[in-house]
């Protein structure tokens, strides 16, 4: 089933280092969301396998977060983007 709405969930604990986007800017597929530095010291990339718009943001620069926590929301565009 296509999915029109993905919620960007926190792979890792630790806290957001950095911060890629806005509400309301458009992504491309696989980029790079967020910055995690883990609770073991690794820093982390998030990305989602959809482009779309950001439509919510829920975390910023220096926020703690946990695993399966909802960082983002996108709505997908439907556009595909990959290439070989």
């Amino acid at each position: 089933m296509i999915q029109r709405y993905h919620s960007i969930k926190c792979p890792y604990d630790g806290i957001i280092e950095k911060v890629y986007i806005c509400e309301n800017s458009h992504v491309y597929e696989w980029e790079n969301l967020f910055l995690i530095k883990t609770t073991e010291g690794k820093i982390e990339g998030i990305s989602v396998g959809a482009s779309g718009h950001i439509i919510s943001l829920v975390v910023n620069q220096g926020d703690q977060v946990r695993r399966n926590m909802r960082l983002a929301s996108l709505q997908d565009d439907f556009i595909i983007t990959g290439s070989d």
